[in-house]
């Protein structure tokens, strides 16, 4: 069979954590029209499904069939972190499928795999003043798409082991002429859309993205804004546990920030942010 070289232990229990968010086993079952007995056999990992039935689940999921096969712990991140209901209903949307229906030739016209895995982000912070934001960014292709998700963290004033505040993004990307565009909206407060635009640089056998983030602000005051943004890539995959514990604001000083990171970024008095 096609995919049986693939790892079916991770299927299994992709497919568990989806049942889970879903609803029962045999609901399910009713919806993909599949045997309940057989898709047992899926869930405990004894069988994987033909290429007919991993089209059809993944379907149904909203998910393309190399998603279903991703490692567990990262699929159990997207899952709980709701990332793929926020796609999929943004998906949905008339406004955002003319904007997409628009971008999509171009996006088919190469193979933009290299850009594909997870990010460290660094930013100036609009919260802590002269503090680099590190969050965790991550690219990832679903079906004809390339979408990217990314989670921000700030810690208390107070009790800088303490999580204050948390953000998390959506979004679409579009490499287009050498560059990426990204769209992407917050989904805890779903008040804010950010547009973004980078191009790669590969220098010392590390890889970065430099460009620029813009939007409006999620304040009462609704501020425009532009800021400075560096990629750092970290490898292959989709967000883990363990990228997620290391999201903070950092001292600009702070040998953990990429020297070119920094070099890029300068001094902050650059970012835009009008009142």
């Amino acid at each position: 069979m096609e995919h049986m070289g693939r790892d079916g232990a991770a299927l299994a229990a992709n497919l568990r954590t989806l049942c889970e968010q879903h609803g029962s086993v045999a609901a399910v079952c009713r919806k993909i029209n599949v045997n309940r007995q057989q898709f047992n056999k899926y869930l405990s990992g004894a069988h994987v499904p033909s290429t007919a039935n991993l089209r059809i689940i993944a379907n149904y999921f909203g998910l393309s069939v190399q998603m279903l096969f991703t490692d567990p712990e990262e699929f159990r991140t997207l899952v709980e972190g709701n990332f793929f209901h926020a796609m999929a209903t943004a998906r949905q949307l008339p406004e955002f499928s003319r904007f997409v229906s628009d971008m999509i030739v171009e996006n088919n016209s190469a193979d933009h795999d290299d850009i594909v895995g997870v990010y460290d982000r660094y930013q100036f912070s609009s919260i802590y003043k002269g503090f680099v934001l590190r969050s965790a960014f991550c690219i990832y292709r679903n079906k004809e798409f390339l979408q990217h998700y990314y989670v921000e963290r700030f810690p208390s004033f107070d009790n800088p082991k303490k999580t204050e505040y948390v953000f998390k993004y959506y979004g679409f990307c579009f490499p287009v002429a050498d560059r990426l565009f990204t769209a992407d909206f917050e989904g805890i407060q779903s008040n804010e859309l950010t547009f973004g635009v980078y191009a790669q640089v590969k220098r010392n056998a590390k890889k970065f993205m430099f460009g620029i983030s813009s939007g409006i602000a999620e304040t009462v005051f609704r501020q425009p804004y532009s800021t400075k943004v560096a990629l750092h890539y970290r490898g292959p995959g989709l967000l883990r546990r363990d990228h997620l514990k290391d999201l903070t604001v950092l001292d600009r000083n702070d040998p953990a920030i990429p020297r070119e990171a920094l070099q890029y970024l300068g001094d902050g008095s650059d970012m835009i942010q009008m009142s």
